[in-house]
């Protein structure tokens, strides 16, 4: 390996100083010049630090013919390290909008699938590429929370090597002889990043030679302008979020449109979803939050939906539709509700609710009522909307509440309430693994 240059000095130096005492990583390695350097420059640490505890990860997309080729290398490479290496496999839709980010979305997935509580993700990216990031948000008009570009650490994600220049790894690289592979579509400047670094990025960096430091100092200005926003609006911020992660709405009717904006990005960041663009905030502030006060109404992003309800905003899963399902159940056994809705379970000993339903009586469970229902202990007969009102049961979870028929007589509501048709002491019915 020969002896120690300035450049081994700078990345293996850096890259300490950032594990800052950290000695339990996961390294993200796709066989690529970046991250063989990477992990290179960590076994090289690994003698001076006994306690570093490396593992790798190989994230196969299968979008190139070459990518068995590229596991196989990466596995020979980690067997040299003597690094334990995990392969995994994720499937992409080749047909589905932009393949960079579903590619980044389903790499990040399998990886933290994968990481354990005291470890750090590792990855390799670097100057230049928090260069292409900052353009990308720069294109997508993107305020400072989006040229914040990458930050060094976030959470158990580590980016060492995020101040080091790609011209500084290929030195590195080809001091120690290292071998990595190509990827072919690297070279394909129809990616937008591509583009950048290929056509963009080179002539900048050639008139100004230290543009990309630059480009990252700007970037760590609107970090630091994120975090201050952050540290002033958050003491009020916890005041307006509820238990469930709701937003409670009347505070933020008398806020400015610029510190409403703040807060609503601030709730979704605070819940991992990916930043509506200013368009969708506007549009989610008059359809949902400015709906009239008895409409009901949703707003889709990503995969989640926003409702709004007694004056709170909710973020909600995209659920499954219930409302025509119907699940014979003996009682003999537990019953998986469909939706991730948990298990139903027959209960014989405590909260006896309910009467057992005769031998001429089969029984279901539904997710859909209609008419007019007398609950024990309660005078006349009211209408399910008004029960539902009354138990303060917003409307998305009233199609997701176990709905329990003998025949077509309408028992219980799970853990609401119980029709005078299903008045005994003889069952009770438990719901568990609630989502």
């Amino acid at each position: 390996m020969g002896h120690q240059t300035k450049s081994d000095n700078v990345i293996e130096q850096t890259i300490l100083q950032h594990l800052n005492g950290r000695h339990s990583l996961l390294v993200a390695f796709s066989g690529g010049v970046d991250s063989t350097v990477l992990m290179q420059a960590l076994v090289n640490l690994k003698r001076q630090l006994q306690n570093l505890q490396l593992r790798a990860i190989y994230i196969h997309h299968g979008l190139s013919q070459n990518a068995d080729n590229w596991a196989e290398h990466c596995k020979q490479q980690c067997l040299v390290w003597q690094v334990p290496l995990i392969i995994e496999k994720v499937k992409l839709d080749k047909t589905a909008g932009n393949i960079e980010e579903q590619a980044r979305e389903a790499r990040y997935q399998a990886i933290y699938q994968h990481l354990k509580n005291n470890e750090f993700l590792c990855t390799a990216q670097h100057l230049d590429d928090q260069s292409e990031t900052f353009f990308l948000a720069l294109k997508r008009g993107s305020g400072p929370a989006g040229l914040s570009s990458m930050p060094l650490e976030n959470g158990q994600h580590l980016r060492p090597l995020l101040t080091i220049s790609r011209q500084e790894i290929e030195q590195y690289a080809n001091q120690h002889q290292l071998s990595w592979i190509e990827d072919e579509s690297n070279q394909d400047d129809h990616y937008d990043r591509n583009f950048l670094r290929l056509n963009v990025l080179p002539t900048l960096n050639h008139r100004w030679p230290h543009f990309s430091q630059m480009v990252a100092r700007s970037a760590e200005l609107c970090q630091q302008q994120e975090a201050l926003i952050h540290e002033i609006l958050f003491p009020e911020f916890k005041d307006i979020i509820g238990d469930k992660k709701q937003l409670s709405l009347q505070p933020l009717y008398d806020y400015s449109e610029y510190k409403r904006n703040a807060m609503l990005r601030m709730w979704f960041k605070e819940q991992h979803i990916g930043m509506p663009s200013q368009k969708q905030l506007s549009l989610i502030w008059q359809t949902v939050i400015q709906a009239k006060q008895d409409a009901n109404p949703r707003f889709i992003l990503h995969n989640w939906q926003i409702r709004r309800y007694q004056n709170q905003l909710y973020l909600l899963p995209l659920y499954q539709d219930t409302e025509q399902q119907i699940l014979p159940w003996d009682l003999a056994a537990s019953l998986t509700l469909p939706d991730n809705l948990g298990i139903l379970q027959p209960n014989y000993h405590t909260n006896l609710t309910c009467r057992l339903p005769q031998n001429d009586e089969t029984v279901s469970v539904r997710f859909q009522a209609q008419g007019q229902f007398q609950i024990v202990q309660r005078k006349g007969s009211r209408s399910i909307k008004k029960l539902w009102q009354e138990h303060h049961i917003p409307p998305w979870m009233r199609t997701r509440i176990p709905l329990i028929y003998y025949n077509e007589q309408l028992i219980t509501a799970v853990g609401v309430f119980v029709t005078e048709q299903g008045k005994g002491s003889q069952v009770g019915f438990n719901l568990i693994n609630k989502q």
